[in-house]
Parts: C-alpha cells; sequence; structure tokens
C-alpha cells in the first residue's frame, strides 16, 4: 500500500483527494493533506478522514506518508518539490512542473540528489482513445508524420481567477498554453517528435488576468512535420472542446471530445480487421474535463512505486513539454520565430508582472 499525501488543497487536489480517499485505486491511498488555508486543509481532513496539516515542514515530519503529490500553484512547484525531495520521499507534480527551466532542473537536480523519483502528471496520455493513437503511431500504421494539431476552447470566465489571487499571473501560473493547454502541448511533442521552432501569437480577449487567454501557434518538427496550435479559455458560454489530430503518409488519428476523450476519425490505408473494435470500444466520455486519466495515472504510479515499472512522464519528459511552452511564450513576447533549444530572452512566464 503506497500511502500519498497531497500538498495543496485547491481546484484539482479534489480530483487526487477523491481517487485516492475513496479506495478507488488498488494499492494506494490518501494519507494527509496540506494547504496554507486552514478552512480547505480541516475540510479536506475532515471529508477524506485523514491529518490535516497548514505547513509543508510538518506534513513532511508525519509518519505513514510514502509519496507527496504537489499541486500547489505552479510557480511553487521547484521549492514545493524540494522539500519533498529533501524528505526522502518520491515527488509527483502538476502539470506544468515548473515555469521556469531553472526551476525544473533544480527539481531533477534534487531529486537526483535525493535518489527519489520525480514524475509529472499528465493524466491525458493515459485517456483510452490516447493510448489506442499512441499504439497505431508504434506500429507504424501512420506512415511519416505530416501534420499534428491540437485545439482546446475552453472556458474559464473571470468568476474562475477569482477563485485565487495567483491566478492568470506571470510569476505563478500563466495564460491558456502553460495551464489549461499544457497536456494538449505535451501530447503534441509526445506523437510528432521533438519541435525544431516556433511562431506565437497571444492575447488576453475577454478576461482581466496578466497572461494570455488566447493564443495560436504554428510548429516545425525535427522530423520535417508541422504542427498546429489553438488555444483558448474565452470560449463562452461553456468548454467546447479538446482535441488532438496526426495526420500521416498512410493514416489518420482524430481524438476530439472536451478531454481528448472520443475517436473521431481512424483511417488507415491499410485497414485492420481491429478498427472496428477500436471505435466502437474506446470512444469513451469521462464525466468532467479532466477525464478518466486520473486513475490510469495512479494505478501506473502504483506499478512505478511499488514495482519499479518505468514512468511514463518523469522530470526530464516532464521538462521538454515545458520548454516548448517556453518557446511558445518567447514567440508571443518577441513576435519572431523560436529556435529550440530554448535561449530565454523575453518570456515573461515566471517572471513576477512579466519583467
Amino acid at each position: 500500500m503506497i500511502n500519498f499525501a497531497l500538498i495543496g488543497c485547491g481546484r484539482i487536489a479534489k480530483r487526487h483527494a477523491d481517487l485516492l480517499g475513496t479506495g478507488q485505486i488498488k494499492g494506494a491511498r490518501l494519507a494527509a493533506v496540506c494547504d496554507v488555508q486552514r478552512d480547505r486543509a480541516e475540510a479536506f481532513g475532515r471529508q477524506y478522514d485523514v491529518p490535516s496539516f497548514l505547513s509543508i515542514a510538518d506534513l513532511l515530519a508525519a509518519p505513514g506518508i510514502d509519496a507527496v503529490c504537489v499541486l500547489t500553484p505552479s510557480g511553487m512547484h521547484a521549492e514545493h518539490a524540494a522539500m519533498v525531495a529533501r524528505s526522502g520521499r518520491p515527488v509527483i507534480v502538476e502539470k506544468p512542473m515548473a515555469l521556469t527551466l531553472e526551476d525544473a532542473d533544480a527539481m531533477i537536480r534534487e531529486c537526483e540528489r535525493a535518489k527519489v523519483g520525480l514524475y509529472v502528471v499528465k493524466q491525458n496520455r493515459f485517456n483510452v482513445p490516447v493510448v489506442k493513437a499512441r499504439e497505431a503511431l508504434d506500429a507504424g500504421r501512420l506512415g511519416r508524420l505530416v501534420l499534428g494539431t491540437v485545439r482546446v476552447r475552453w472556458c474559464r470566465d473571470q468568476s474562475y481567477y477569482a477563485q485565487d489571487a495567483w491566478r492568470g499571473t506571470w510569476a505563478q501560473d500563466g495564460g491558456v498554453l502553460a495551464n489549461q493547454a499544457s497536456h494538449h502541448v505535451d501530447m503534441l511533442s509526445w506523437f510528432m517528435g521533438g519541435a525544431e521552432s516556433v511562431h506565437a501569437r497571444g492575447i488576453t480577449a475577454l478576461v482581466d488576468i496578466e497572461a494570455e487567454d488566447t493564443a495560436v501557434a504554428t510548429v516545425k518538427f525535427r522530423n520535417g512535420a508541422l504542427g498546429v496550435i489553438e488555444a483558448t479559455s474565452a470560449s463562452r458560454p461553456k468548454d467546447m472542446e479538446g482535441s488532438l489530430s496526426v495526420l500521416g503518409a498512410t493514416g489518420a488519428i482524430e481524438i476530439a471530445g472536451f478531454a481528448v476523450n472520443k475517436i473521431r476519425t481512424w483511417q488507415f490505408s491499410k485497414p485492420l480487421t481491429s478498427d472496428a473494435d477500436v471505435m466502437e470500444c474506446f470512444s469513451v466520455n469521462p464525466p468532467n474535463v479532466y477525464g478518466f486519466g486520473h486513475q490510469a495515472y495512479y494505478e501506473h504510479m502504483v506499478d512505478v512505486l511499488a514495482r519499479q515499472a518505468p514512468p511514463l512522464v518523469d522530470g526530464h519528459e516532464g521538462r521538454q513539454s515545458l520548454e516548448l511552452i517556453m518557446a511558445l511564450y518567447e514567440s508571443i513576447a518577441s513576435g519572431r520565430e523560436v529556435l529550440l533549444p530554448l535561449s530565454v530572452d523575453q518570456c515573461k512566464l515566471g517572471r513576477p508582472h512579466g519583467r
């Protein structure tokens, strides 16, 4: 049994706590929670019948905790991950792993120094349609890749940003690219390969925040394929979709729905008899924007922590998608095409007030 503790009892923590605190993950349980806001910490503690703490130091001093999930604002991930690593426990951190490459590198170093694992939550990689699509890609059914596209059309109005002062700030959060669309940018990179360059534009259209709520970008990948990113949290009055499409010389896949959760296109130059089963059995509509992936993610983490299975997204993998996000912000700030590996100059992400 792996005993998990949660640092941060905000919006996303509810999903983690519901899984760990209600016996939905075999081999895992919720052992403790922590938040600097007393009402949040105590509410989680009462609901899931676990100890609650106001201090990370006090949480880490408590017995019976095997691994810790860092669910605090993105700009705090590096500091909190380092504290967990120094306590000798594995670190599971929500997306994005950090807001600067320096912080990401520091997290990796701290965990390597402490000889503990660093794992980044990328639950959409575990959505069943995404798993089937990746199997087709790995089997070579798409052939030479030509074009990959992700589209995020979600709704985050001013009331969402008013929930916490850090939301939408450059120092602690970023905009739609760093927050809502970070999973989709990760999947685009995961399917298409490493990026060679990006060219992006962003605006703040419908809310009063420091960062962008709408962005578009083109990507050139090292394998010669192209990519398109469309991301907005300015869909009104509600969420529309979160989708991924991958086109190759011998096939095309499109996964749509509002959480990359429903296969819409599944076509190949050389069809297989199993294709009909894929379309019938693996179009899944999860009940919320987080999808079913968190459950599969924690089942994966139990395998990693208890049985030494190789992790799908470690710190180095998380850093790669962060670098692509930062390149997008660098392009928005500079107005030019940005090459990777990234040399940051004008990127506002992770800087107080974008300075």
